[in-house]
């Protein structure tokens, strides 16, 4: 099965830390960032990757050399010209995804232990064109569902911006949080207009109407965006390295 790491982020908020590395190598409890996300889609059976590189990219290609890919076949998307945001990003790399399977998008700075192999069989029982791992817990953005979990918006609580792809009526909306781990049918890709440096939570809003974009519910599972430095903290205490033992495992 085929994935994507994205990788090529600045890294601003994680401040001083990102100066002089790209974040997918800023550690947690001794191990990168980047091996950490690389070893769970191992787990699961993701054995072709692409990672998408920017910010101090030869960092990044050098790190995986001396690993020796870690004995997958690891391809990179090199954005060293011009940073393409996660939609353009993933446009960049359709390339990739060749053999019309559905693939795994997976950000660098997201620490989980969503069962991965449910949430694959939950897009291909649904015959989605994407499927967003999604909970209901607090936070400044949230997709909004149907009863049937299909995507219908997007808002923004800070602002109060919001974007409607399927009206629906106000009692029935499921506000979700999105967890940074989503499934993409390449036939998806192909009706993207979008060029150059785009979302691709603004990609999924558009095309929302006419595809099935749905939520797969992660419930009770845990997950940390440790791109931000109060979160990063929050992983690297005892507390949490004992609830997430199997996902943070230190370098052999």
């Amino acid at each position: 099965m085929k994935a994507m790491i994205l990788a090529a982020g600045l890294g601003t908020r994680l401040g001083p830390i990102t100066a002089n590395r790209p974040k997918a190598l800023v550690e947690l409890n001794g191990t990168p960032l980047l091996t950490l996300v690389i070893r769970r889609l191992q787990r699961f059976g993701f054995d072709e990757i692409i990672i998408n590189v920017h910010h101090f990219a030869e960092q990044i290609i050098q790190y995986l050399q001396a690993h020796n890919n870690f004995r997958l076949q690891i391809s990179i998307s090199d954005e060293r010209e011009a940073l393409l945001d996660t939609g353009g990003g993933i446009k960049k790399a359709e390339w990739f995804f060749n053999d019309n399977q559905p693939f795994l998008v997976h950000n660098v700075d997201i620490i989980s232990n969503i069962d991965l192999k449910a949430l694959y069989q939950y897009h291909l029982n649904t015959q989605a064109m994407a499927t967003l791992a999604c909970k209901e817990r607090p936070s400044s953005r949230y997709f909004l569902f149907n009863k049937q979990l299909r995507l219908c918006g997007w808002e923004n609580d800070q602002t109060g911006e919001q974007k409607t792809a399927i009206p629906v009526a106000a009692d029935e909306i499921r506000r979700m949080a999105f967890s940074g781990i989503h499934i993409i049918h390449p036939e998806l890709l192909r009706q993207v207009n979008q060029v150059g440096a785009f979302s691709i939570i603004d990609a999924y809003l558009q095309l929302a109407a006419t595809n099935l974009i749905n939520c797969f519910d992660i419930g009770d599972a845990d997950i940390v965006d440790v791109g931000k430095p109060k979160q990063l903290q929050l992983a690297i205490s005892e507390e949490f390295k004992v609830a997430m033992s199997n996902e943070i495992e230190t370098s052999a």
